[in-house]
């Protein structure tokens, strides 16, 4: 079993056995023998279960036993030993407030596991540990009258307890909770983009208004959005391999603010478009200029990262394409997938959108992923190649077919292909949604498996971002209490804390820095770095067999570990972030911050 399937299996184990616990104690207190033997075997079984499932979690990584090595295993041990031994001692009859309290050390292992995560700090330990105990005392106190007193100073005592740990875990960092040098030479606002074009290009100038507008959908439905230009998805932003990229916003009627983000484009840190680092929102009345390089040739695409969520959600983005100094040949088509109310739709196009292609044309599919969550692509009627993923050209890519592309939120993968004489489509999530490039019958694609980039097309050489990192971190990645900008919530967690509250990572120029990040919850995260490409080393513990794999937004799903690098060379302040852009919003943001730069 992988990781995944061992944390649902070690839910399920904690779940029954807890339940088991608390049946056996309700039918040993109600007199119910049958019942309560067969509720004590099968409490027995799944917290043997549950041993297994942990011994087999630790083989994967400490992230994902740590709280069930240190709290939830021994505490359910100490209480199911309590019961065992009053059993014996006095009888079963006489066991049940021990069993209760088995029973309540099998739900705090549940809760811990929900609310604290990774890592497991004492005062969360102390708070659980405290929890277990006033639910034994009030058992205790209900079920023995005689010992009241003994019962009230015992809850009062884990009552305070828990209180004061609750407390201990809920204070902030404080102003020590980032990492960042004390001394600073240069400002992210003097980190701007080149003015000129490279030898031989062009200036490309664009302007976007940034307005509120109602669109109509394909099939005629009718939705507010935010648009740029009143459109959506925004203006088409093109250009060729060494013009330069001049891009002036204007916020006409946003209340909220807009800003611009050139996602996986790794332009100057003041051009990020990242508002509270690298600029201040751009309000209504208000213009920005931004200016850039096109050095990256491949597909992009931008948005707002003001109220990012809901700002990408109503139509605050577009698309970036960079072609090569030498044109390529044939149809090339730019696929943006986005969610509107509910309603899936590339473009405008909420159901099959016929783009017609005559026998023996190249066809290049784009396609962008421009939703919070992973969208499941499906090319049927003919074999192709993906040529290129975030951008970046892919090193030998075979000719693949009937295999699904399942593309992380805020990532592009680039299919090639020569049009045969039959029918073909692109559907997404396998519905009724894609694009008809020839028409005829449509095969049914739910069951094709996914393509793993880590194993396709051909390896290189090797790279010097395999060597031994300058520095290294992790990032165990979950869902818990935590401060999120100083209020209390149920946070997505960065090693157990959330924005602003998570220490900066710092970097110095030149670097080779190295990511582990794990991903110990029940939730998909799809992980962008700005400003950087990170060359995938491996997935799960293997290593990357197939082409070099360079990636800006890559899907981390439950269960997994991922290890990635890339050298520091554009110096700034940078967003590290989740693009499930909810889940950064709740918590899941952090900085990767270079030495000698301000804020």
């Amino acid at each position: 079993m992988n990781a995944q399937q061992l944390i649902a299996v070690d839910l399920l184990a904690a779940a029954v056995s807890a339940a088991a616990w608390l049946g056996t104690a309700i039918a040993v207190a109600s007199g119910r023998g049958r019942i309560a033997l067969a509720a004590l075997i099968a409490a027995g079984v799944a917290t043997l279960a549950r041993v297994g499932t942990v011994v087999a979690l630790a083989d994967q990584g400490w992230w994902f036993v740590q709280d069930k090595v240190t709290l939830a295993l021994p505490l359910l041990g100490l209480a199911a030993a309590a019961a065992g031994v009053t059993a014996m001692a006095r009888g079963l009859s006489r066991a049940v407030v021990p069993l209760f309290m088995t029973g309540y050390a099998g739900i705090c292992g549940l809760l811990f596991l929900f609310l604290f995560g990774y890592p497991a700090s004492p005062a969360q330990a102390m708070a659980s540990v405290a929890l277990v105990g006033v639910a034994t005392a009030v058992t205790w106190w209900l079920r023995h009258p005689a010992a009241k007193r003994a019962a009230t100073v015992a809850g009062a005592v884990s009552l305070a307890a828990g209180l004061g740990a609750a407390t201990l875990g809920f204070l902030p960092a404080g102003p020590s909770a980032t990492a960042t040098p004390p001394h600073h030479t240069v400002s992210v606002a003097d980190l701007r983009g080149p003015t000129e074009p490279a030898p031989g290009g062009t200036v490309k100038r664009y302007a976007l208004s940034a307005r509120q507008a109602e669109i109509t959908l394909a099939s005629g439905r009718k939705v507010a959005a935010w648009t740029f230009d009143g459109q959506v998805p925004g203006p088409a932003l093109t250009a060729t391999e060494g013009d330069l990229v001049e891009v002036r916003l204007t916020n006409v009627d946003i209340p909220d603010g807009v800003t611009l983000h050139w996602h996986g484009y790794d332009v100057r840190n003041g051009e990020d478009g990242a508002p509270g680092v690298t600029q201040d929102a751009v309000r209504p009345g208000e213009e920005f200029v931004y200016r850039f390089r096109a050095d990256q040739v491949g597909t992009y695409w931008y948005h707002t990262h003001q109220v990012s969520d809901r700002g990408v959600r109503l139509g605050l983005y577009g698309t970036l394409i960079v072609q090569p100094r030498s044109p390529l040949s044939g149809t090339d088509l730019t696929v943006p997938v986005h969610t509107f109310g509910g309603a899936l739709a590339i473009g405008t196009h909420d159901g099959m959108a016929d783009n017609p292609q005559p026998p023996g044309a190249s066809v290049r599919l784009r396609l962008i992923n421009t939703d919070n969550t992973p969208h499941r692509f499906t090319l049927s009627g003919t074999s192709f190649r993906v040529v290129a993923a975030d951008g970046n050209d892919l090193n030998g890519p075979g000719e693949v077919r009937e295999v699904a592309l399942r593309i992380a939120a805020g990532a592009r993968y680039d299919l090639a292909f020569t049009m045969p004489s039959g029918p073909v489509a692109l559907r997404i999530d396998d519905r009724a949604v894609g694009l008809a490039l020839s028409p005829g019958p449509h095969p049914d694609t739910s069951a094709w498996p996914e393509l793993d980039l880590t194993s396709y097309g051909t390896p290189t050489g090797g790279s010097d971002l395999q060597a031994r990192p300058d520095k290294d971190f992790t990032l165990v990645l979950d869902r818990g209490l935590a401060l999120v900008d100083g209020k209390p919530a149920y946070a997505q967690t960065v090693n157990g804390k959330a924005h602003p509250n998570i220490p900066d990572q710092v970097v110095a120029e030149g670097d080779l820095v190295a990511f582990t990040v794990v991903n110990r919850g029940l939730e998909t995260h799809p992980w962008h770095l700005h400003g950087h490409r990170v060359l995938v080393l491996a997935k799960n513990g293997r290593l990357v067999t197939g082409s070099p794999l360079l990636l800006d937004t890559f899907d981390v799903r439950p269960g997994e570990v991922w290890r990635v690098a890339f050298r520091a060379s554009n110096p700034g302040v940078w967003m590290n972030h989740c693009h499930n852009l909810a889940h950064a919003d709740q918590g899941m943001a952090l900085h990767l911050v270079y030495q000698g730069i301000a804020r």
